[in-house]
């Protein structure tokens, strides 16, 4: 787990689940065994354009972000992130079931919760509170990067204090699954998205598990270096 730029704490589903094999299917990688996995074949879609419309998915794998993307605090170490996970882990309820649905979230497609009671949302923030002291503060380049699209005076407030902007009450649990698209690739891949995650949208869902991402930096994919069970 030694020697990542940076590292997030992400919900990822358990490797064997049907829900991880799709996700990992359609980004085209495994996060946790780093393999490079063949992507479905759909009607109306070559294997170039599925690459090139989850580019940046496929880099971070299949997930929903719980604690964003952070350096380590220089008065940690890596170990000391991982026992506190664990213990953290350890302490906290898995969310109440509910279903995923696709959803449009701006110009990009992603698997969310039908229903959020807040049980996914408490299990964010707890993330977010509870790990703070190891993430090191955001320089003024990084503040500068996550201003760039506008933020409200809550969200400004939120990035100062926890160095992310979509936290607590601004937060909203998905699992990312494209780009940002054009109205037209957009509709064909939604399409698509909705005939072959039907299954997978009949089966309850639950956030019972954390992961502990690293971001090797350079552009170079995310990988999940421990999986902790709620």
């Amino acid at each position: 787990m030694q020697g990542y730029a940076r590292y997030a704490v992400y919900y990822a589903p358990a490797p064997d689940s049907p829900l991880a094999r799709f996700g990992n299917a359609w980004l085209g990688r495994d996060p946790e065994s780093g393999l490079i996995l063949p992507r479905p074949e759909l009607s109306g879609l070559t294997l170039q354009h599925l690459k090139s419309y989850t580019k940046s998915p496929s880099r971070y794998g299949f997930h929903g972000t719980l604690k964003p993307p952070f350096a380590l605090h220089p008065d940690y170490k890596i170990e000391d992130l991982d026992r506190a996970i664990t213990e953290l882990a350890a302490g906290m309820l898995a969310s109440n079931p509910t279903r995923l649905i696709v959803k449009r979230i701006g110009r990009f497609l992603a698997l969310c919760p039908e229903q959020d009671d807040g049980s996914i949302t408490d299990i964010a923030a707890t993330c977010v509170q509870s790990l703070d002291q190891f993430r090191k503060p955001a320089g003024e380049e990084e503040l500068q990067k996550r201003r760039a699209r506008g933020l409200t005076d809550r969200q400004e407030a939120y990035l100062q204090e926890w160095g992310y902007p979509y936290v607590m009450d601004e937060f909203r649990f998905h699992l990312t699954l494209t780009d940002s698209l054009e109205v037209d690739a957009l509709d064909l891949i939604e399409a698509r998205l909705q005939s072959v995650t039907e299954s997978l949208r009949a089966r309850p869902f639950t956030v019972d598990r954390i992961c502990l991402f690293g971001d090797p930096g350079g552009g170079a994919p995310f990988r999940v270096l421990r999986g902790y069970s709620l």
